[in-house]
C-alpha cells in the first residue's frame, strides 16, 4: 500500500487560496529533495551515477534548479526544453538532448550548449555531421538509443517497442556505432526507453541486462567501448492507494548484480550508468488543487470543478487513475459515488469516473445558502508533480493555472502564474484583423 498525503490542512489550505485562487498546482520542495537524495543513495552503488530530469515531466525552472542542486542534470527533447535547462543554470554534458525527427536548429542548440546528443536514428548521423553547428561535422560525445523490438515488451503508456517510433534496431546500433568510430568520434554511449509508469523491479533489471550484454557485443563486433549506458526513464510511481512503490535499493541492487556478472567479466568495468527518471522524482509531490464549484444530479451523480483537463489530461488521455481527496474530511465516510467532471466541452473531461468519496459541498450549494461563491469544498488531485501541468493546452479557450511552491519552512512561493486571457491572445495580429473590416 502506498500512503496518500496532503502537506497541508484545511485551514492552511483556504489561507493560500485567498491569495493564489484554484486552480493551482502545489509542489512540495522538502518531499522532492529527500526523493531525490534516496535515490542517490541506492544509486552510489555506480560511481559517478547521474540522473537526467525528464524536462518534460515539469518544465519549470525552479523546480530544474532544485534538481541540479542535488547534482541531477536535464533530459530534454526540444529547443525549449534545452533553453529551459539553460536558464536553471544545468551546462555541457549535464543535458542530455533525445529527440526523434529533430530539426537541424534543434540539434545546433544542443551542440552550442555542449550537450550529449543522442541519436535517435541511423540516418542522423549524417544529417548531425551535416547541419548542425559551424562547419558541420560530429561532437566528440555521441549517444545511439536502441529500440529492441519484439526483444522487450513495453506497456500500456509508450506501447510496444516494435510499433514505437523511437530507436534503433540492433543491427543498426552495432553499424551505427562501427559508422561513429570511422568519423572520428571518440566518446560513444547507449541509451533505452522502452516502458512508461513500470512498477515492476524485475522489468528494469531485465532492461539493464539487455543493454549490458548489447554493449558486450559491440565491443566483440566494432571494438567500441562504451563511456556510459542511460538505462532511461520509466520507473513508475504507486498511483492507486494499494500499488506498492519501487524499492530503489532493490532496483539499485539488481542491476549492479547484472553489471557485475556481464559488464566486469568483458572488462568494461569503467563503464558508467545514467538514467533519465522524472516521473518518479517529482509525481507524488505534485497535487492539483481545485475547487467544487457544482453538482448536478441526473443519471450520475457529478461534482463540477474550477479545473477542467486543459490543467491535466492523463485521466482522459489515458484512462490513468489520480487519487482524489477532500481536505477536512479525511475521515469522513464515502459515503457518495461521484463523476468528478470539468467544464471544457467534452464528455472525457473526467477526473474520476463513479469514486467513492465523502460528500462534496459546492460553491454553489454555499452561495445559495448565503456563503460566498468561494466556499465550495477543496478537492485535491494527488500525483499530479509530473505530466500535470506540463500537458495543459488552451482547446475552448481555457487558461492553464499556476504554479505554487511550498518551502521547507511552510511558505509558499508562486513559480508559474495563470494564465490570462492577455496571454492567449498575445501571438494573434490583431492589427491584421483590418484586413477583413
Amino acid at each position: 500500500m502506498s500512503e496518500k498525503y496532503f502537506p497541508l490542512s484545511k485551514a492552511e489550505l483556504a489561507k493560500i487560496a485567498e491569495r493564489y485562487p484554484t486552480p493551482f498546482y502545489l509542489y512540495d520542495e522538502k518531499g522532492i529533495v529527500e526523493n531525490v537524495r534516496r535515490i542517490k543513495a541506492a544509486y552510489s552503488v555506480f560511481p559517478g551515477y547521474v540522473n537526467h530530469f525528464a524536462v518534460k515531466a515539469l518544465p519549470n525552472p525552479f523546480i530544474l534548479k532544485l534538481l541540479a542542486a542535488e547534482g541531477f542534470g536535464a533530459d530534454c527533447s526540444s529547443y525549449t526544453e534545452l533553453l529551459l535547462a539553460q536558464m536553471a543554470g544545468i551546462q555541457g554534458e549535464a543535458i542530455m538532448f533525445s529527440s526523434n525527427q529533430t530539426p537541424a536548429r534543434e540539434y545546433g542548440l544542443a551542440r552550442e550548449l555542449g550537450a550529449v546528443i543522442n541519436l535517435d536514428d541511423i540516418t542522423h548521423i549524417d544529417f548531425l555531421e551535416k547541419t548542425a553547428g559551424p562547419g558541420g561535422g560530429l561532437p566528440e560525445l555521441v549517444s545511439l538509443r536502441y529500440n529492441p523490438g519484439p526483444l522487450k515488451e513495453g506497456n500500456a503508456i509508450i506501447g510496444k517497442p516494435e510499433e514505437a517510433k523511437y530507436g534503433l534496431t540492433r543491427d543498426q546500433i552495432i553499424r551505427g556505432f562501427a559508422l561513429l568510430r570511422e568519423k572520428g568520434v571518440s566518446r560513444l554511449a547507449l541509451h533505452t526507453m522502452v516502458a512508461s509508469n513500470e512498477l515492476s523491479v524485475p522489468y528494469h533489471i531485465e532492461t539493464a541486462r539487455m543493454l549490458f550484454e548489447l554493449a558486450v557485443e559491440v565491443l566483440e563486433k566494432t571494438g567500441v567501448r562504451l563511456e556510459f549506458i542511460n538505462l532511461g526513464g520509466g520507473v513508475g510511481i504507486p498511483y492507486r492507494p494499494e500499488q506498492e512503490a519501487v524499492d530503489y535499493q532493490a532496483l539499485a541492487a539488481g542491476i549492479r548484480g547484472e553489471y557485475d556478472r556481464i559488464i566486469k567479466p568483458a572488462g568494461l568495468g569503467s563503464l558508467g550508468i545514467r538514467t533519465e527518471w522524472g516521473r518518479v522524482i517529482t509525481g507524488p509531490y505534485g497535487w492539483l488543487v481545485t475547487r467544487a464549484i457544482h453538482k448536478k444530479e441526473i443519471y450520475r451523480n457529478y461534482i463540477g470543478l474550477d479545473a477542467c483537463m486543459a490543467d491535466l489530461m492523463r485521466p482522459a488521455l489515458y484512462g490513468a487513475y489520480h487519487h482524489i481527496s477532500v481536505p477536512g474530511k479525511e475521515g469522513a465516510p464515502l459515503s457518495e459515488t461521484y463523476d468528478i467532471v470539468g467544464s471544457l466541452c467534452e464528455n472525457n473531461d473526467k477526473f474520476a469516473v463513479q469514486r467513492p468519496l465523502p460528500k462534496i459541498e459546492t460553491s454553489a450549494e454555499a452561495a445559495g445558502a448565503g456563503s460566498g461563491v468561494s466556499c465550495g469544498d477543496f478537492v485535491v488531485i494527488h500525483d499530479a508533480g509530473a505530466h500535470g501541468r506540463a500537458m495543459g493546452f488552451n482547446y475552448n479557450g481555457k487558461l492553464r493555472c499556476g504554479e505554487l511552491l511550498l518551502r521547507p519552512d511552510g511558505t509558499v512561493t508562486q513559480i508559474r502564474r495563470s494564465e490570462t486571457a492577455e496571454d492567449y491572445f498575445a501571438t494573434l495580429d490583431l492589427n491584421g484583423l483590418a484586413f477583413f473590416a
